[in-house]
């Protein structure tokens, strides 16, 4: 934890923009209040980049992207559409306001919000091989993206705490089988779904849900796919493996 705790600080100190990049679809849990933090005392400017947005409804994107935009200047991309990176391109260049030389951007983000590929994204076909940074951690190094933009990349990611399973789980770090609590994190992924997009849940499990809470709709969608025991009964943690599954395969969009 100390050590990755010291790359962030060694890429916000030498960035001379940072960029946020979250999971559009849990843009608040993937964002890091510490993080931001750091940054606002380094008085550099950020941008938060919504990654994955080819997962999100256009109408939930746009109300997201407005709402974040009061706090730092946000983009939405989907590396696997290839969409978006050209205009992140064009706001690193605008935020950053600086002429004359290469502009120093620091990519920083939780493991699979999609850190490493919005860096090549942007790189694309400007992307050259990586050269270290002299003076500084062995492990950052410089990737050009063309257009004066220098990526600072480095294997190290913000570190998850140690209650931090529930964003493990929604950003597939740990597959349903090594979840301790698979249940509690389908429970989450439902009220997500629920409050952001109930019929696309409803259609894809050909279920109704009413006014239930998240666990009476867990046991819904179990009943409906018939994963029950020999008395009949729910299996709630085959129906909450089967939910985290289908939400890591991209297949619930919100």
């Amino acid at each position: 934890m100390a050590s990755h705790r010291m790359m962030l600080k060694e890429v916000i100190k030498k960035a001379d923009i940072l960029l946020e990049v979250v999971d559009a679809r849990f843009p608040d849990e993937t964002r890091n209040s510490e993080v931001e933090r750091d940054i606002a005392r380094s008085k550099k400017p950020f941008i938060i980049v919504l990654n994955k947005c080819d997962l999100v409804s256009k109408e939930t994107i746009e109300k997201t992207r407005s709402r974040l935009s009061q706090i730092a200047p946000t983009v939405f991309v989907s590396i696997k559409d290839r969409f978006g990176t050209t205009m992140l391109r064009h706001k690193i260049l605008e935020t950053a306001g600086i002429k004359g030389r290469d502009i120093l951007v620091g990519s920083l983000g939780y493991p699979n919000t999609g850190k490493s590929s919005v860096i090549n994204g942007v790189a694309g076909k400007h992307k050259a091989s990586t050269s270290p940074i002299s003076g500084h951690t062995k492990g950052l190094q410089l990737v050009n993206a063309g257009s004066r933009i220098m990526f600072i990349d480095t294997p190290g990611v913000i570190p998850f705490g140690e209650n931090d399973e529930y964003i493990q789980g929604i950003l597939a770090v740990k597959d349903a089988t090594h979840l301790q609590d698979p249940i509690g994190v389908a429970m989450k992924i439902i009220e997500k779904m629920c409050a952001e997009n109930k019929p696309a849940l409803e259609s894809f499990y050909h279920v109704t849900i009413e006014a239930q809470d998240s666990y009476d709709t867990l046991i819904l969608i179990g009943r409906q796919s018939n994963f029950l025991r020999k008395k009949g009964e729910v299996d709630e943690t085959r129906a909450a493996i089967k939910i985290i599954n289908d939400w890591q395969k991209g297949l619930l969009m919100i």
